[in-house]
């Protein structure tokens, strides 16, 4: 009779940051990778502002991608604050994916941030984008990935490895889980989606929303959320000729929310000036982003 125990299968646990520059497709690639439609699309570029996390099972790997900010020269505070998320988060992560769309040439992660100059970290390239042609990746080092999220090409190789460069460890997360994120947090950032599609030029960077009331048990689901604007010049637009654009931002949103909670809402939306809090450290902490130094204006 032979003793000992049977042996603990071996598990693999990390994380990967999505970086690039904006409207490199890192959201889409995310959402991809995930097979859930979690983080923000928009051709507007900078949708996204704090990182939204997706949670990947497969087997005896769990991976936490991480969809980034886009890489970004900083104009006011509210960038500083993007741009502190990303570096900080691409320093915890266990591997990079850099993501450079179909078309553009090739450019050093180093010389597009400088605080990654010296990172030593297993980094793919990733060339997205490429249902727009032919497949084309010249200039661009190895290990080097074409896909089409869209179209989901190129994914398993991407996959595998990103399996690979994820260290050995337990399972941090329920494998049926496809992000650590609350609701709450996607909630808000599918009315901004909206708000990304249906507001033009510059007045989408000036919104950010808050959930002020979830009641979870209610039937249907009742949840209060403010959209935050700087001029009460940006809530008369965003509010509309008799609330009419307020209404379409909220019958958006409310399709996709009701998919992510799998039950019917209602999405009661208000419009608040809040001036200049692009530029107010407790306001951008309020919103989810560090609290930085900067000047109150």
């Amino acid at each position: 009779m032979s003793g000992g125990s049977p042996s603990t299968p071996v598990t693999r646990c990390g994380t990967i940051a999505i970086v690039g520059k904006p409207n490199a497709g890192k959201s889409t690639l995310l959402n991809a990778l995930i097979g859930e439609s979690l983080s923000i699309v928009s051709d507007k570029p900078q949708a996204t502002r704090v990182p939204v996390v997706g949670l990947r099972t497969d087997d005896d790997t769990q991976i936490l991608f991480v969809d980034q900010p886009g890489i970004l020269e900083p104009r006011y505070l509210l960038h500083q604050a993007m741009r502190m998320t990303h570096i900080e988060s691409v320093l915890g992560a266990d591997a990079v994916l850099y993501v450079t769309p179909r078309g553009h040439a090739w450019e050093a992660l180093g010389l597009a941030e400088p605080e990654f100059a010296t990172l030593h970290k297993p980094i793919a390239h990733v060339i997205s984008k490429q249902d727009t042609g032919s497949m084309a990746a010249e200039g661009f080092p190895e290990p080097r990935f074409m896909v089409s999220a869209m179209e989901a090409i190129g994914l398993d190789l991407l996959i595998a490895w990103c399996r690979s460069n994820v260290p050995e460890g337990p399972f941090r997360y329920d494998p049926d889980d496809v992000s650590v994120q609350p609701a709450r947090f996607f909630v808000a950032e599918y009315v901004r989606e909206a708000a990304f599609q249906l507001l033009s030029d510059e007045l989408p960077y000036a919104v950010a929303a808050e959930v002020d009331e979830f009641r979870e048990g209610s039937k249907p689901l009742y949840i209060r959320i403010t959209l935050f604007v700087e001029r009460p010049s940006q809530k008369n637009i965003v509010v509309g000729r008799g609330g009419a654009t307020v209404r379409e931002i909220g019958t958006l949103a409310r399709r996709r929310i009701e998919e992510l909670m799998g039950q019917q809402i209602f999405l009661d939306l208000w419009v608040k000036v809040l001036p200049k809090w692009r530029s107010k450290p407790s306001a951008l902490a309020r919103f989810g982003l560090p609290l930085i130094t900067g000047k109150r204006t």
